[in-house]
């Protein structure tokens, strides 16, 4: 691990966390100013101004260029085309012949080879969900449907949500307003209940997992019996599925195995248990070379890492360790016995792709270059394609040859910079101290193209502070959000602080805010504002923030409980209330509110609307099924009394993000606020 420095503005050649100046800015002629049609997503021009790219895919361990028109095959030996795949190749290559899944009018179906459909439900509605991703998305859960590796069995998923109260959504576009409703269980109250089906292909029979669901007494589940069942996986073999079972709390968490041809119970195979919690994301993996063995990703000893098991759940090893995170897990080589995987082990900005020795754990660097590396493994393992950006270089791709221990790079494609005629920001990183005094945070800092260090500039903070995210890595100008181009460009600077509670620093620093999200999260901002206070260039009587979510919820709470350092806000679909977010996400980091109402209490905003003094700008999507809008609502009702003035824009049908061009409106909104108010 590299020694860390306070501030990375020189060093070049020391760190790889140096500052980013583009060499472009010393050039005398006059460039272009961004617009937010060509910086925003939703923008006409967006495309123009994204890096070129190539689109490339493993066909088994043949490597295939796509295009507009057609698929190329390419020569791993030296990164050209070859030819184009001919069409039977072609449909090869997308699988054609396979039979797959279908939910139509709320049933299940299967598509067999021959594009026959058998229906296997019968009761599907809006209350009965089959094949559908499940427990909000939550859990690492991404889909409903599950193949055995023979193809010969499908497990799906059945949500039963008719318990779950229904949040009152209205479609305001008919002529007469309709009333749509969402499925929206609230943290504390009823829990849809999940059950496992299995459908087998040859018999044309379904027959479902005997596990013990939660019981639903009164409006809370109130016993300790499993009620999330996650990350489904099958043994090689076809005949038994694998999935982890965790209760309410989610601080018990079961890997139990079941007989996928009677669905009986087998065998719980692992135990992991916390006085805060246990969140598995990761379904087992056995080796393709050995069925009896298989892989697990746990975060038990600090920090997630990888763990060999054999079948009957006997732990062999630990195969990875040390205070650094398994990123992704992108397959296995068989030729080498290895897993290869992706972690921030060099250093916690930064990705790089390893192989690791299942028979000694020895790992190996594969990829060489700072930056972040995203790799795509071919059928065998024995090639990574490998997707990489750094502060200073918008994309690479290329393939590595992993079939021996030589481990060959082939570069395969560099895009240009397309900013190069743009007058860019100067993008800069560093670390300072948590509240704590001895963790490293990271941040991220955009200041004007045109930077003078002898005056002093407005300041907003972005933030969004909460789990499973991060706003700073070393990618391509270190990740930043083009909207802070847009910000630096009109005369401000833009800090981004990686504050305790988000991902891939390890179980500690993420468990740091259990029941009480947003305490924490703040002090640590708030040693990125005494940061900010001591630089001579920022005008510490400017400083904003801006947040959206979770990110919202951070503004709002920064703004009442500091209410003397940020003179203006801008809060994107924020939760309020913990107590009005959903049961999953919100009772593995809070507890119910029956369990914890100091924590919820504390971290409420309804009891704090009293203390607003800056101009805050509210705005959500009027149909938002994540932070539904009874949360602002609710605010603007506590501000109401407590005679405090916010400001409030709603998008109708837009639901917590917005979508195709009203993306650009809402950003030329945040930064109107911003101009009228913080300059």
């Amino acid at each position: 691990m590299m020694k860390k420095i306070k501030h990375f503005m020189a060093l070049a050649i020391l760190s790889p966390l140096t500052s980013y100046f583009s060499p472009l800015m010393l050039c005398a002629q006059e460039k272009n100013l961004f617009t937010l049609e060509e910086l925003n997503f939703g923008g006409k021009r967006y495309k123009a101004l994204q890096p070129e790219n190539q689109f490339y895919a493993w066909w088994g361990d043949e490597l295939v260029r796509i295009d507009k028109e057609r698929c190329l095959l390419v020569d791993r030996n030296t990164g050209k085309d070859i030819r184009p795949l001919t069409t039977d190749e072609d449909n090869n290559r997308k699988g054609e012949g396979k039979a797959t899944t279908l939910v139509k009018d709320h049933q299940l179906y299967v598509v067999d080879a021959q594009g026959k459909e058998h229906q296997l439900t019968t009761d599907g509605s809006r209350e009965i969900v089959y094949g559908s991703a499940v427990h909000r998305n939550e859990f690492g859960i991404n889909k409903g449907t599950f193949w055995s590796p023979d193809s010969a069995r499908l497990a799906f998923y059945r949500m039963d949500q008719s318990m779950v109260t229904d949040y009152p959504q209205v479609n305001i576009f008919p002529r007469e307003a309709t009333y749509e409703p969402d499925k929206y269980p609230m943290a504390g109250m009823n829990a849809h209940v999940v059950t496992v089906g299995v459908y087998d292909v040859n018999t044309n029979q379904t027959i479902y997992l005997k596990t013990t669901n939660g019981s639903v007494v009164g409006d809370f589940v109130t016993d300790t019996k499993p009620i999330y069942f996650t990350n489904i996986a099958w043994n090689p073999d076809g005949k038994t599925i694998y999935m982890f079972e965790l209760n309410r709390d989610q601080n018990d968490c079961r890997l139990v195995s079941y007989d996928a041809t009677t669905g009986e119970r087998i065998a719980e195979l692992y135990c992991e248990t916390s006085d805060k919690y246990v969140e598995p994301l990761h379904p087992i993996q056995f080796l393709p070379w050995d069925s009896n063995k298989f892989i697990m990703q746990s975060q038990r000893d600090g920090y997630n890492h990888l763990y060999l098991y054999n079948k009957d759940g006997k732990l062999l090893r630990q195969l990875t360790s040390g205070p650094w995170v398994v990123q992704n897990v992108l397959g296995f080589n068989t030729t080498l016995k290895s897993i290869i995987i992706e972690g921030n082990k060099y250093h916690p900005l930064h990705r790089q792709i390893y192989s690791v020795n299942v028979n000694n754990g020895k790992m190996t660097q594969l990829t060489k270059e700072d930056g972040v590396h995203r790799g795509e493994l071919s059928v065998s393992g024995s090639y990574v394609l490998d997707r990489h950006s750094s502060p200073t270089q918008p994309r690479n791709i290329s393939m590595i040859d992993v079939s021996s221990s030589k481990f060959k790079v082939q570069r395969l494609f560099t895009a240009d910079d397309p900013w190069q005629n743009y007058e860019q920001p100067i993008f800069e990183c560093g670390s300072i101290k948590a509240a704590d005094g001895k963790t490293d945070l990271y941040y991220r800092m955009v200041k004007p193209y045109n930077f003078d260090a002898n005056k002093k500039y407005p300041t907003v903070v972005y933030v969004y502070g909460g789990p499973h995210a991060h706003n700073v890595e070393a990618s391509w100008h270190w990740y930043s959000r083009s909207w802070e181009t847009y910000m630096s460009q009109k005369g401000y600077i833009v800090f981004i602080l990686d504050n305790r509670g988000s991902e891939y620093r390890g179980r500690d620093f993420e468990q740091a805010t259990f029941r009480q999200l947003g305490q924490i999260e703040m002090q640590d901002q708030m040693k990125g504002v005494e940061y900010l206070k001591s630089l001579p260039y920022v005008d510490a009587d400017k400083l904003g923030v801006h947040g959206w979510s979770f990110g919202g919820f951070m503004t709002i709470s920064l703004m009442l409980n500091y209410p003397d350092v940020f003179k203006v806000g801008v809060a994107g679909g924020p939760v309020i209330d913990w107590k009005w977010y959903e049961v999953m996400y919100g009772e593995r980091y809070m507890d119910t509110p029956q369990q914890n109402p100091e924590g919820y209490e504390k971290a409420s905003l309804i009891n704090k609307a009293k203390n607003l003094k800056g101009k805050l700008q509210i705005i959500t999507g009027y149909n938002d099924n994540t932070v539904v809008p009874q949360h602002c609502l609710s605010f603007l009702d506590a501000c109401i009394k407590a005679g405090t003035q916010p400001d409030f824009f709603a998008y109708p049908g837009e639901e917590h993000n917005m979508r195709g061009h009203a993306s650009v409106h809402l950003h030329e909104r945040i930064t109107q606020y911003f101009e009228d108010y913080l300059k």
